[in-house]
């Protein structure tokens, strides 16, 4: 198996851009806080299957519902921006399952980590890149999705209480633009 390095590290740094986990570190917060703890490495498992499974069969299952990608992309955005409020808001619109299972897979693993803005990306992907380095760097993010989601209680008492509430507000906004964005580049393609 020949690896392109260079190819290897594009995908990697643009999942990661992607997915945003770093960005996502006070809403993750807020849901571990409500859901009363979290099993990072369910939430990390139950994302990296989404990405996987988009890899292979993410198009032909979007054509089975009669979705397309613009669609899906456009409907994810939705929730991030809903997401978004809450941060900037601090109004809650997602309120906990009593199901803390459940809760792990919506927002968590979905839409938070693996998202419309990750799954149509790394069906993007597969036009210039092949599916094995797509792999590779789906499993390179998931292992820092991992350390990142064990590491929240660490970050948290590094921020302190004022620094969260002044990061969660920052990278509310950012959210907020990141949808923004997923809708707009998606919503003329519906159109067509």
């Amino acid at each position: 198996m020949n690896i392109d390095l260079n190819a290897l590290l594009t995908v990697s740094f643009t999942l990661f851009a992607v997915i945003d986990i770093v960005g996502s570190i006070p809403l993750l917060l807020s849901y571990k806080k409500k859901l009363g703890g979290m099993s990072e490495l369910k939430a990390t498992l139950i994302s990296g299957g989404l990405m996987i499974l988009f890899l292979f069969v993410g198009e032909k299952f979007l054509s089975i519902l009669g979705v397309d990608n613009h669609s899906f992309a456009v409907g994810g955005s939705i929730v991030i921006f809903i997401l978004g409020l809450e941060m900037v808001l601090g109004i809650e619109f997602f309120k906990s399952d009593k199901n803390a299972k459940a809760s792990i897979m919506v927002p968590i693993a979905f839409p938070l980590i693996a998202g419309s803005g990750t799954l149509t990306t790394i069906m993007s992907l597969k036009a210039n890149y092949d599916e094995t380095t797509i792999l590779i760097a789906i499993l390179l993010n998931l292992i820092i999705i991992y350390i990142v989601l064990r590491s929240l209680d660490f970050l948290e008492r590094i921020l302190g209480p004022g620094g969260m509430v002044a990061v969660r507000k920052f990278f509310g906004v950012i959210l907020l633009a990141i949808a923004v964005k997923i809708f707009s580049i998606n919503v003329q393609g519906l159109f067509k």
